[in-house]
């Protein structure tokens, strides 16, 4: 009797006629090799990112270098005469920056360097895009760019950058003995790049207004720190600016609006905000789409922020009041990694001072002061925000934590030439001042505002 293998069809990989185990190996031999295919591809993936990296740290390591300052100046001179010198003594010696403010004194010639070395695009043998703090900036039409106290827009439909300011193209006067320097209202220029570097006027996209006095922009009265952002729901443009009076009494805030970056744009109103005086002010789109005003009230003892509307016309109740008692204006505010990160000066009139970065979890606050953010130059540079005030912080795209810091130099003698200073601005490393409400240091990062003497944008910032 033959006895039958029971376990026959269960032997080893079936393979009763040879084709199934070369099948089988076949199929073995091709996924063993797709999954060294798969690894040797993610490996390369990681390497092209560590070189990414790499040379991100390499293009912000030239911004973050050090650089430091020294300048000496011959004692000033008491320009009184023998007799009154000798009847009254000898004056306090004056401070650096009453020398600064002074047009007549080699501080002052030393920070507003003439046309001769001034930079742009039309300035012969000045190709290298490397932009001069405190130099004269030429536009593409060989003249002195007029955009003062503005803020930048990058429009991603025409890919392009646009500028816009306060011109100061006119003669500088006082309305009363007692007042402020100041010039008519000419109107908001406005400025395109695409480089942040060679800028094209595209002309007064809102124009003063010449004769009827009781219009908000009359030429008698002041308009300040003009700012625009886009909205995506309206397909408008929208101005926000500071509006008052030769007096600084009206204390508000103008609205227009434009279906182009380039105008002409059309005023609709003025306001006070929550009822509160408004003067250095300035907005903010965050990432939701939703924007802010920003703006100092109290007699400039305090900034209050609140969401607009949503077509950003107007303001909605929602307001909160920050940095209660600390003095501050000319708000910048920008954002990194999800925290919310601003600047602000001193309240001192034209005279420079020291600027303070403040950082928050919720635009809304609470906000804490982590100290003064300039580094490098020396301690009178830092000490003055090198001698300039905070207008607005641009992100560098392709750089993340890489910012431009935007400053003006005000020249209250002769305002139209007053200078623009932009510096490389960057957040990384530990915070420098403890928390105020809470012990222990906080977890964001410290802002770092560099003085340069002369830089340039490093090759890869316009990487997506």
């Amino acid at each position: 009797m033959r006895i039958r293998n029971k376990h026959r069809k269960s032997s080893a990989f079936g393979c009763n006629a040879g084709s199934r185990c070369s099948c089988l190996a076949v199929w073995s031999l091709v996924g063993f090799i797709l999954m060294i295919h798969f690894f040797t591809h993610i490996h390369r993936d990681d390497e092209e990112d560590v070189l990414v990296q790499l040379g991100h740290l390499s293009d912000i390591g030239e911004l973050e270098e050090v650089e430091e300052v020294t300048f000496h100046f011959s004692p000033p001179r008491d320009r009184r005469s023998p007799r009154a010198l000798k009847r009254k003594g000898p004056r306090k010696p004056p401070t650096v920056i009453d020398e600064f403010l002074d047009e007549s004194s080699e501080v002052h010639a030393f920070f507003f360097p003439n046309r001769k070395i001034a930079f742009g695009p039309t300035k012969e043998g000045n190709n290298s895009m490397y932009f001069y703090p405190g130099r004269l900036w030429l536009d593409t039409d060989g003249n002195p760019i007029q955009a003062h106290g503005g803020g930048l827009l990058y429009d991603d439909r025409t890919e392009t950058h646009y500028w816009y300011g306060e011109n100061k193209d006119g003669p500088t006067y006082h309305a009363h003995r007692k007042s402020a320097a100041r010039v008519d209202i000419i109107g908001v220029s406005c400025y395109s790049s695409k480089d942040l570097w060679t800028w094209t006027n595209e002309g007064i996209v809102l124009p003063g207004e010449e004769t009827n006095v009781t219009h908000d922009l009359h030429k008698s009265n002041v308009l300040e720190r003009p700012k625009v952002i886009y909205n995506d729901k309206t397909d408008q443009y929208v101005m926000w600016m500071h509006i008052d009076d030769a007096n600084y009494t009206k204390a508000a805030v103008g609205v227009a609006v434009s279906n182009s970056p380039i105008g002409p744009f059309t005023y609709l109103h003025s306001m006070r905000p929550h009822g509160c005086e408004s003067r250095d002010m300035t907005i903010f789109k965050d990432d939701d789409g939703k924007a802010y005003v920003i703006y100092s009230s109290e007699d400039n003892s305090e900034l209050h922020i609140g969401p607009l509307t949503d077509d950003y016309l107007n303001i909605t109740r929602v307001m909160r009041r920050i940095l209660v008692g600390r003095h501050r204006e000319a708000p910048a505010l920008f954002k990194h990694q999800g925290i919310y990160y601003m600047i602000t000066s001193g309240c001192t009139g034209w005279a420079p001072n020291k600027a303070l970065a403040h950082a928050a979890e919720s635009i809304m606050g609470p906000w804490e002061t982590m100290g003064n953010p300039c580094v490098g130059g020396n301690r009178v540079l830092r000490l003055t925000t090198f001698f300039a005030q905070s207008t607005f912080v641009a992100p560098l795209p392709g750089l993340p934590g890489s910012f431009i810091f935007m400053a003006d130099r005000w020249n209250p003698s002769e305002l139209k030439d007053s200078r623009y200073l932009w510096l490389p601005l960057t957040v990384g490393g530990l915070a420098d001042e403890p928390l105020e409400y809470n012990f222990g240091f906080p977890h964001w990062s410290r802002v770092s505002i560099y003085w340069h003497k002369r830089w340039r944008l490093p090759e890869g910032w316009r990487t997506d």
